[in-house]
């Protein structure tokens, strides 16, 4: 059988389907700050804030550059990866996921470092208006969204 290459957005579409299945509410392409854009955002139901960043392969691993800014906007920062992926060299202090297009599987827990209540407060809130915002849009014809 031949390999199949999965993309970002590949293993992103698993990451959010396993998720959900644990009661998180995920958002993909999330912006918590200016610069960042992360590839999965959940939400659980205690309101800890998760980050996902997915990598395709070790070269898109060791491109990033900006993940350790990633920490200072979750409670639980993970990486989500092929199985195929060498996970000895991701950081052992950040969670894994092994993933591909249709699910994935927690490998490693991510520690818990809480975040400040402002922080949280205002992730919340932005994530909120984020879904609704989408939500709505998603329901527009292009044309009528175009202005926003």
């Amino acid at each position: 059988m031949a390999s199949v290459l999965l993309t970002g957005v590949d293993l992103a579409r698993g990451v959010c389907r396993h998720l959900t299945d644990r009661g998180v509410a995920c958002l993909t392409e999330f912006v918590p700050q200016r610069g960042l854009r992360t590839d999965v955002t959940g939400l659980d139901k205690k309101g800890e804030v998760w980050v996902v960043e997915c990598k395709s392969g070790l070269p898109d691993y060791r491109s990033d550059q900006k993940w350790r800014h990633y920490l200072d906007w979750c409670d639980r920062y993970f990486w989500a990866v092929t199985g195929d992926f060498p996970e000895d060299v991701l950081p052992e202090e950040t969670g894994l996921i092994r993933a591909d297009a249709y699910d994935a599987e927690i490998v490693r827990e991510a520690p818990l470092t809480p975040l400040a209540p402002a922080r949280r407060r205002a992730l919340t809130l932005r994530f909120a208006r984020v879904a609704a915002l989408r939500t709505h849009g998603s329901l527009e014809a292009p044309a009528d969204i175009a202005g926003w």
